[in-house]
């Protein structure tokens, strides 16, 4: 059998571990026949399986006739790209067709006889939905890795009209927590502040203990030993699972450390690290010695209300949590160990 376990970012691995409860709560709210939200944001820190979970909701609802699932690529013109997908769809263009929307002139289709081209993007999309909703089909569009780009707040602001409008569309969006904080904050956007922001936290420490279990064919102490150095993080579940189904150590994940602590290292750890602010390192460096809040605002040379919005920051981002009051410990496994390498 090969290895069950991936190292790749955006694929749903062959092991996996579901996030029910959260899956459930977006299915259920854009199934239901009036939905609470049509929008939801996914975010949380590299590697936090922000994009599996994305396609393991897409594919769930692809598999159901009355939906439409498009995604979308951050990159490009968004507006376009959801026109063409939609043409593309053959029940969909086979109804645009007959109901001669004419959409040559914006690249999309071909010209139809007697029919008036569109000439204006959204007005072209909305003449779709229209067609959509009397089909009483529905949209999903995902996007993943959003970030506050002009491309993606045109797409946004453009998405408000049709929710306004009452067409069937709805919206799965992952980035990271700085990327939609700052989409949030962009003018003509606000109503994404409205709209439920779902955070990847650390996975559930019993489904992490009991995939190992099975998969290894371990006893549960063997098991809680490999699921405590992951600290319930996505990737390093796989990393872990990974190395030790390579090397055959399952009961001894300790000989694998030095190259668990590299993977995580190429793969995620470098990339965070340079993407957080000198203050942000300082408290990192400083966390490394001690997890009393008091000690940690000494080492790094900050009073409480500098430290503050700092120490805010990293537990949004996924890479902090408080245990207890005045205390602060890294969320991310072995981040401490690569903090002290790379200080």
């Amino acid at each position: 059998m090969s290895n069950p376990f991936t190292l790749s970012f955006g694929k749903k691995p062959f092991e996996y571990i579901s996030r029910i409860r959260q899956t459930d709560e977006i299915l259920e709210d854009f199934t239901a026949e009036h939905p609470v939200s049509q929008v939801y944001m996914l975010t949380g820190v590299r590697g936090s399986g922000k994009t599996v979970m994305m396609a393991t909701i897409a594919n769930h609802l692809a598999e159901d006739n009355e939906w439409i699932v498009v995604e979308l690529n951050p990159t490009r013109d968004l507006l376009t790209g959801l026109a063409s997908r939609l043409y593309e769809k053959e029940i969909l263009r086979a109804a645009f067709v007959k109901a001669k929307l004419d959409f040559s002139i914006l690249g999309i289709g071909v010209s139809i006889d007697g029919a008036a081209p569109t000439t204006d993007i959204e007005v072209a999309i909305e003449r779709m939905l229209k067609i959509i909703k009397k089909m009483k089909k529905r949209v999903l569009i995902t996007i993943d890795e959003v970030e506050n780009s002009q491309t993606i707040r045109e797409f946004v602001s453009a998405f408000q009209i049709f929710m306004r409008e009452e067409y069937p569309v709805f919206l799965l969006m992952t980035g990271l927590y700085e990327n939609i904080s700052a989409l949030q904050n962009s003018n003509n956007v606000t109503f994404l502040y409205r709209a439920p922001k779902v955070e990847m936290g650390p996975l559930d420490t019993g489904a992490v203990v009991k995939s190992y279990m099975d998969i290894f064919d371990i006893d549960i102490d063997h098991a809680k030993n490999m699921a405590s150095l992951t600290m319930g993080y996505p990737f390093a579940y796989q990393v872990m699972g990974f190395l030790c189904y390579k090397n055959d150590c399952a009961t001894n994940p300790d000989q694998i450390i030095p190259e668990y602590d590299q993977r995580l290292s190429e793969y995620v750890y470098t990339k965070i690290w340079s993407e957080m602010s000198d203050k942000d390192r300082k408290i990192s460096v400083a966390m490394t010695h001690s997890q009393a809040v008091s000690d940690i605002m000494t080492q790094a040379g900050m009073n409480k209300s500098g430290f503050s919005p700092y120490r805010a920051r990293l537990i949004k981002r996924g890479l902090a949590y408080s245990p207890e009051r005045g205390k602060l410990c890294f969320q991310l496994p072995r981040f401490a160990e690569f903090v002290e390498m790379n200080d």
